[in-house]
């Protein structure tokens, strides 16, 4: 039986991308160096898929530079037994990790394409942890809060007033915040009746087209 083509480069991914760089979470490297990103890019990209760079998915979406996933998952803290909310599903990949980390995760994306794309393909990789659907993900999932973290995949104006509602006592929300061409992400933690607000790293996302986000072009 012949041995996964992309163990190597996905290795080289992660020394050279995340290690070298300061990403210093051991279960996110495990992650990173676990889940095939091959398998969440189209066809004729996946002689890419393990270079330091976004890659086009569909519907004017892209899947996150590994880099950025990695910085974004530590920032979040995960403990084996959280709940964790995405917004934004995108290709699935980013899902596949915070699954591999957390207890639940549950994950809203507004193309109803890309979502039933990337619900199929974590299934067919094993992932029973995670629950998906369509809509506009500034709402979160209220039925479903409090969640331990909460992780947006694109680029809001402001944090969403009812994100930060559903936030768990002690939660992280990871959020780029800036225009539709440049970001800053950030930590806001929630911490008793206050915030905390951390910058990251400057960064650039897929505008958030959300009714507490962007309009639609």
């Amino acid at each position: 039986m012949y041995g996964d083509p992309y163990a190597a480069a996905r290795r080289d991914m992660v020394d050279q991308q995340l290690v070298r760089r300061g990403i210093r979470d051991l279960r996110v490297l495990d992650a990173m160096a676990k889940v095939p990103r091959q398998r969440f890019v189209p066809e004729e990209y996946r002689h890419l898929a393990y270079d330091d760079s976004a890659l086009p998915i569909g519907e004017c979406q892209t899947i996150s530079q590994p880099y950025m996933v990695a910085v974004m998952t530590e920032a979040l803290g995960l403990e084996p037994g959280s709940r964790v909310l995405e917004v934004g599903t995108g290709s699935g990949y980013q899902t596949a990790i915070l699954a591999e980390l957390a207890a639940q995760v549950y994950t809203v994306e507004r193309f109803d394409t890309l979502s039933e794309n990337a619900r199929a393909l974590l299934c067919e990789l094993g992932y029973r942890n995670i629950l998906s659907r369509v809509g506009d993900g500034s709402k979160g999932w209220p039925e479903a809060a409090p969640f331990d973290a909460i992780l947006v995949t694109a680029a809001a104006r402001e944090i969403p007033e009812e994100l930060e509602a559903q936030l768990a006592p002690q939660g992280r929300l990871v959020i780029p915040i800036g225009d539709r061409t440049l970001q800053d992400l950030y930590r806001v933690s929630r911490e008793g009746e206050g915030w905390r607000m951390e910058n990251i790293t400057s960064c650039r996302f897929v505008p958030l087209v959300a009714e507490a986000g962007w309009p639609e072009d």
